[in-house]
């Protein structure tokens, strides 16, 4: 007697095409075109998953430029004073102390200044 491989079978595709769900035409409906798709957003979905890391990071370095910037300060200056003083903020959390402490991150850059020797900028009214 031959065996018929149709409960698995029928599984198998209802699996699929649950994972397809919210696609158009025959993304949703066809097996084959189903299948390639689900493919093909694993592979953006590996890609972007490294791309976001360095996303991040970009984002991060623009904000604390900006806010370095703002207090007469270039960011590779800062990084570098950073080290030579010691600190060991992240890039994350800088870019977080400087959008929701300002007062902190004056602080940080005042310590900078203080390690590198830079004379404190004037006022501005």
């Amino acid at each position: 007697m031959r065996t018929k491989s149709v409960v698995p079978r029928l599984r198998a595709k209802k699996r699929l095409f649950k994972r397809v769900k919210g696609s158009v035409g025959g993304r949703r409906r066809l097996l084959r075109t189903a299948k390639e798709s689900i493919i093909r957003a694993g592979v953006y979905a590996r890609r972007d998953r490294r791309r976001k890391k360095r996303d991040f990071r970009r984002l991060w370095i623009v904000r604390i430029n900006a806010a370095v910037r703002e207090r007469g300060l270039r960011y590779s200056q800062f990084i570098a004073g950073l080290e030579k003083i010691g600190v060991e903020l992240d890039r994350r959390t800088l870019a977080e102390m400087a959008v929701l402490d300002p007062t902190g991150f004056d602080a940080v850059v005042a310590q900078v200044r203080q390690g590198l020797g830079l004379p404190e900028p004037a006022a501005v009214a």
